[in-house]
């Protein structure tokens, strides 16, 4: 899976963005639950997932002192 750009989460609205963060956060928990019972093949997307979590929070974040 490829990181997904900020402009394209700038599309999206408020609420999409929640709902967002929520999918990638219970993938990421399933994810190290995986990598902890050693059934992880791809261990790159724990990376990937944390990033996009961060970018998801930080456009959250400056839309919230935006208003």
């Amino acid at each position: 899976m490829k990181p997904r750009k900020a402009n394209d989460l700038r599309d999206l609205t408020d609420d999409e963005l929640i709902v967002l963060l929520h999918e990638s956060q219970e993938t990421l928990a399933k994810q190290n639950f995986e990598h902890a019972l050693k059934q992880l093949q791809d261990t790159s997307y724990l990376n990937i997932l944390g990033k996009d979590i961060a970018r998801i929070k930080t456009i959250l974040n400056e839309r919230q002192r935006a208003k």
